[in-house]
């Protein structure tokens, strides 16, 4: 299948031309002509499938049909960095269609969003809480919202948003498309997706395990040797760009100092930045000033790059589901990559369950000394 033969408006092809998309991906294939039948959808499917696009086109579609100048369609993230992301490809691969969309997010000020809001746009990418902010301002209408996205609901919960969305809700049309995302579908996801969702069509491409373009190297080490360890990875792995998860904000921004101070060009990403400093940061990775960039599993949502060669889990997961979507940030695009995992004894039942899922056990390595 092609793009030209899901039918999308014509105004849609050039953007989609710009983006590099060539084939459909299984998501995209499976998800776009249910959407634009106008059906409710329920998608299982993780970080790197094609997600994003696999909602905005079939949401651009049908917005070319509606009246301008009032919020026609609405997008829920849990992260800033996500819900950024998403209004850039809803940019480009809507460049032609006329339709303005707007992010909002906290961590900055409000005025550029509210006068986005007075201009007139037609859709809002928004993560919760400064959503709820606006709306008890009144400063934004939903009244209007034909079509409703919920991505990495999953995620969403787990950072404690589910009961702000059930306000936002409220604000909300009861007539309306709503298409809901999620890695994993956890009960409390289920029980959302049955009060929100009529008669949804379900579409299924999660990876169960990580891809085989991705190798997975087990360190046994303890937490005392871990930081010399790490040291003498970076010094003699092939490593072109390297994704490192920790358990802890204050872990992940001290790890990246004293990479810094050993010579290495690292940032963090962790929660208790700036919205400036984590956008330097994200640009930084993504452009390739920072070879190196520690986070922890929240900050680290909507991070989309396809060139991480290296995925380095410094702190174990605490799921085989977020080992999953850590590794999975490598080896993307059909182009290899590295997953390392540094593990001491008390990590031995989770190592078990996550090459129970892999189908093999990882390659074990020693640490020096």
């Amino acid at each position: 299948m092609n793009f030209e033969e899901l039918n999308l408006h014509p105004t849609l092809q050039a953007g989609i031309t710009a983006c590099g998309y060539q084939t459909p991906t299984p998501i995209q294939e499976q998800a776009i002509p249910t959407a634009l039948l106008g059906r409710d959808l329920m998608g299982l499917a993780q970080t790197g499938t094609g997600k994003t696009a696999a909602f905005v086109l079939p949401l651009l579609h049908q917005l070319l049909a509606l009246p301008r100048g009032k919020v026609q369609a609405l997008v829920v993230a849990p992260t800033r960095e996500l819900a950024e992301q998403i209004h850039i490809e809803i940019g480009k691969l809507g460049k032609n269609t006329g339709l303005r969309s707007v992010s909002v997010y906290g961590g900055v000020s409000k005025q550029g969003q509210l006068k986005a809001f007075r201009a007139g746009v037609e859709i809002v990418v928004a993560c919760p809480g400064r959503l709820l902010d606006h709306l008890g301002e009144r400063a934004v209408n939903l009244s209007q919202v034909k079509h409703l996205v919920l991505d990495e609901a999953d995620h969403m919960f787990d950072m404690g948003f589910l009961p702000t969305i059930r306000k936002i809700l409220q604000h909300l049309p009861k007539q309306r498309q709503t298409l809901l995302f999620s890695a994993t579908m956890p009960a409390e996801i289920r029980r959302l997706a049955g009060e929100i969702l009529t008669d949804p069509a379900t579409v299924q491409v999660a990876r169960q395990a990580p891809t085989a373009t991705v190798a997975h190297v087990l360190y046994q080490v303890e937490q005392p040797g871990k930081a010399a360890l790490l040291r003498d990875l970076m010094q003699q792995a092939e490593i072109s760009s390297a994704l490192i998860f920790t358990r802890t904000k204050h872990k992940a921004r001290s790890l990246a100092t004293q990479l810094s101070k050993a010579g290495h060009s690292a940032t963090s990403l962790q929660g208790n930045l700036s919205q400036s400093q984590r956008t330097r940061a994200m640009s930084g990775f993504k452009e390739g000033r920072f070879k190196i960039m520690v986070a922890t599993d929240i900050a680290a949502r909507g991070i989309d790059i396809s060139a991480i060669s290296h995925v380095i889990n410094y702190d174990m997961p605490d799921s085989v589901e977020a080992y999953i979507h850590r590794t999975g940030r490598t080896g993307r695009a059909a182009s290899s990559g590295t997953a390392f995992t540094l593990a001491g004894r008390e990590d031995g039942p989770m190592i078990s369950r996550i090459e129970k899922s892999l189908g093999q056990p990882m390659l074990r390595k020693p640490s020096a000394g």
